[in-house]
């Protein structure tokens, strides 16, 4: 067996135990596992990250920053675009195939025994993600990297990635989604995010509500923890846009970087640097050193966000965009309208149906032209057929196409058909990667 089959082997695997949408709120059962292999999540430093939307790219962003000061690092995100290693990154690339499967190899015999005792104790087995979780932190280790920057997989107090202790919590904007398992309201789902916060932990966020930033203080307090806010403590001072992105001036916690090249679209993603310059400064020097220019330099233009603004296509051009809120879908409908030239949009939209799928149509509806329904590749997937019936109930041309290859077809079709027409697609990250696989594979990828 080559490397490559290990690999697939371990993600075989992996997809043999409870689903990541499967959360139980229990940390014991991933601390269990974690205590028997040594500990390897304090073998380094954590950046810790959660929020709501713009999670993965701040944390893409903050690793390219220390990448950039010359420290070894890995990075933990999810879910995958095209393929399970781009989960675990090390020094900015998805872990090797040898280096998972020689991870898991270490880890088996231990799960083994985990999983027997909870079976013996009348609970099931450990779940996808807390595997997953636990062989990042194995594999970072075995790297070893010097700090890993490590983003929450669902709320945060009893998300495996607790297991880590992080010397900054980051936190991106707090809204609602997952009320099933967070909570119903900002304040319970803040609640549970909170829980990230360590003792004696620096606390950057992005701004919040009133009452996501009314708990955010309330945990820091209680944790002995500093806090920094975006719009006081940090901002965005500027961003005009740019060939491939946009140049952006941010005031942060230790000093102001003007006219810095971010290659990324979007003022949001313009936040999500402000939010990285801030945790940066607070891992590297309290807050209180200013990040190198030359450093600072590399790090942004460096960082990458697969999926998010994504152009994947030309003649016509198509966008990918993994917008599965409201709060992600507005900043999205705001991104087109601001940083893109167009007169007219068509929406290619799956959306997976324990997601608000009205709220994001109700988002993008005012931006887009012609919307063609699909299903991501997953049995969480949204019916195209009725997610039709409520795009059309909002007044717009609709048709409903199960399979996304041919929903892409017909959406680039339509573009094609006069000048100044574009393509976005959005509503799930499953569908974002498929997109991206299939612009490759029918030789239409940017």
């Amino acid at each position: 067996m080559n490397d490559i089959q290990r690999a697939d082997a371990v993600y075989d695997a992996l997809l043999g135990r409870q689903g990541e949408a499967w959360v139980e709120p229990r940390m014991e059962r991933v601390g269990r596992l974690l205590e028997l292999l040594g500990d390897p999540q304090r073998s380094y430093r954590v950046i810790h990250v959660t929020g709501t939307n713009g999670k993965t790219s701040t944390s893409r962003m903050i690793e390219s920053l220390l990448r950039a000061h010359d420290l070894r690092t890995g990075l933990f995100t999810s879910p995958h675009l095209e393929r399970f290693t781009e989960r675990i990154m090390i020094d900015g690339e998805p872990i090797g195939d040898a280096a998972i499967a020689d991870a898991w190899d270490d880890l088996v015999p231990v799960l083994t025994l985990v999983d027997a005792e909870l079976v013996a104790d009348a609970q099931s087995p450990l779940t996808f993600f807390e595997v997953l979780t636990a062989l990042a932190f194995v594999a970072c280790a075995d790297a070893p990297v010097d700090v890993l920057v490590l983003e929450v997989g669902m709320g945060g107090a009893w998300d495996s990635t607790n297991a880590a202790d992080g010397d900054v919590a980051v936190f991106a904007p707090i809204d609602l989604d997952h009320s099933d398992r967070l909570g119903n309201t900002i304040t319970e789902i803040a609640t549970v995010k909170a829980g990230i916060i360590k003792d004696g932990a620096a606390v950057v966020s992005a701004r919040q509500t009133d009452a996501a930033a009314a708990v955010l203080r309330e945990h820091a307090a209680q944790h002995g923890a500093s806090i920094a806010f975006e719009g006081t403590d940090f901002a965005v001072e500027s961003s005009v846009l740019a060939v491939g992105g946009q140049l952006v001036t941010i005031r942060g916690l230790a000093a102001t970087y003007s006219d810095e090249y971010l290659p990324q679209y979007g003022r949001h993603q313009a936040d999500n640097a402000a939010l990285a310059i801030a945790a940066v400064e607070s891992f590297i020097g309290g807050g209180t050193q200013p990040i190198a220019g030359d450093i600072l330099s590399e790090g942004l233009a460096t960082a990458t966000s697969p999926g998010r603004l994504q152009l994947v296509g030309v003649a016509p051009t198509v966008i990918v965009d993994a917008a599965h809120n409201p709060h992600g879908a507005r900043a999205l409908a705001a991104a087109l309208g601001e940083f893109f030239d167009f007169d007219e949009w068509a929406l290619v939209l799956g959306v997976f149906d324990d997601k608000n799928a009205e709220g994001i149509i109700d988002a993008l509806a005012p931006v887009v032209t012609r919307v063609f329904t699909t299903e991501p590749q997953s049995p969480r997937a949204s019916n195209a057929e009725e997610l039709a019936d409520l795009v059309e109930s909002r007044g717009l041309v609709v048709s409903a196409h199960p399979a996304a290859d041919e929903a892409m077809d017909s959406a680039r079709r339509w573009a094609a058909e006069a000048d100044r027409r574009a393509v976005v697609i959005a509503g799930s990250i499953v569908l974002a990667g498929e997109a991206i696989s299939y612009a490759e594979s029918e030789g239409w990828k940017a």
